[in-house]
């Protein structure tokens, strides 16, 4: 790794400006979800133990440069005081003489939140001025913010650039992980990819076909596949303009010496309703006035095999309609499956993205899993192999 670790820097009396990502659901005023603060804590902990005072930087929804009063950070402060366990204070504004005011006036075991970076049009912009106005309170810059690390922007990129610089606790775990799945991976590599289109994944399979030693496909992607196939897939939601594109992959998988998994069988059903009446067929069988909602127990056990021969997994989508009893039980016996593998030792396993997660979730699988990301975009960028600017400021800094 090129990038450094909050074990690599002297925090000793230092204001560390760190980003994080506390962009959380909320209705009625309150947190619905509090994950993503939770997930910062071990950072926040560890920088006031090495005697480092934390300035927190963070964005929270879209303000589009402009102040936007309900989009203020000021609500998450008794919630980031209940779960950090430490005093937190606030500035009303993340530059300027309020927040050097509040950086000046903060306690040794204290944390400082700076007001929303992104009612700065500066922030989005990758601004150098806006990012020299941030590095004027501090001394480091610690991001723990892997969630926006493929957005260049001036809190996650430029300021990165412009004083010692560091990886925080999450990030280096989600780095490390990421490294591991896919970087310098231990082989064989299996990667599963699901979701509705393949029209939004084209660059990740381009890329996974290339990287990986088995891809499975499930989802409304795999109805694509199979219609590239010629086979009938009825009602059922696919892309038939995308065939071409479809046989295209699978062409180059093959010339990659990647073996592509499509499902063997389907569980189809002639509405989409929870509890709806169903029946499991080949999966060149499917009834023209019928949808395919899962893969079929075949298919499963099929996908069991290749995750006891693997041993590494990655993990981008469900199977099937996962929401919607009984169409969840292809991802659900997959996941289980996984999920004892790597509880076992026997399989390193990384998920992301927000279907995945809600679906590993459901299952009950997602506690033994090596690691999941929660971070969405970010995620999906690695997967296709693109740079993400927030760690290549880093790297080029180790």
């Amino acid at each position: 790794m090129a990038w450094k670790s909050l074990d690599d820097l002297d925090l000793s009396g230092k204001v560390v400006l760190t980003r994080v990502d506390i962009n959380v659901p909320v209705a009625d005023g309150k947190v619905t979800d509090a994950t993503r603060i939770e997930r910062i804590a071990p950072t926040i902990a560890d920088i006031l133990a090495k005697g480092g005072k934390p300035v927190l930087m963070a964005h929270y929804g879209r303000p589009k440069g402009k102040v936007v009063p309900d989009l203020s950070l000021e609500f998450l402060v008794p919630v980031l005081q209940d779960i950090l366990g430490v005093p937190v204070t606030f500035a009303s504004d993340c530059i300027g003489s309020a927040a050097k005011q509040a950086v000046g006036e903060l306690p040794n075991g204290s944390v400082l939140l700076l007001e929303n970076t992104r009612f700065h049009a500066e922030e989005e912009a990758n601004d150098a001025r806006f990012a020299a106005s941030l590095a004027a309170l501090g001394q480091i810059y610690c991001n723990d913010a892997f969630s926006a690390a493929h957005r260049a922007h001036a809190s996650t990129e430029a300021l990165a650039r412009l004083m010692p610089a560091c990886a925080g606790r999450l990030m280096q775990a989600e780095l490390q992980a990421l490294e591991a799945a896919l970087s310098a991976p231990k082989r064989p590599v299996v990667a599963v990819v699901g979701g509705a289109k393949v029209s939004t994944k084209l660059e990740l399979l381009s890329n996974l076909v290339e990287k990986v030693d088995t891809l499975v496909i499930g989802g409304g992607m795999a109805n694509t596949f199979l219609v590239a196939q010629g086979k009938p897939i009825g009602t059922s939601l696919a892309e038939a303009d995308m065939a071409d594109t479809a046989r295209a992959i699978l062409t180059k998988a093959e010339s990659a010496g990647c073996t592509i998994v499509l499902p063997i069988d389907i569980v189809v059903a002639r509405e989409f309703k929870a509890g709806a009446a169903y029946e499991v067929l080949p999966a060149d069988a499917c009834p023209d006035d019928a949808m395919i909602l899962d893969a079929g127990p075949e298919s499963v056990a099929a996908l069991d095999a290749v995750f006891k021969a693997s041993a590494t997994l990655i993990w981008n989508g469900p199977l099937g309609a996962f929401e919607i009893p009984p169409f969840d039980m292809a991802t659900n016996a997959a996941a289980k499956c996984a999920a004892t593998l790597s509880r076992e030792g026997k399989l390193i396993s990384v998920a992301g993205g927000g279907d995945t997660v809600a679906a590993l979730n459901i299952s009950g699988a997602a506690d033994d899993f090596t690691y999941i990301s929660t971070a969405g975009g970010a995620f999906l960028e690695w997967m296709e192999g693109k740079t993400l600017p927030g760690v290549a400021a880093l790297n080029d800094q180790g």
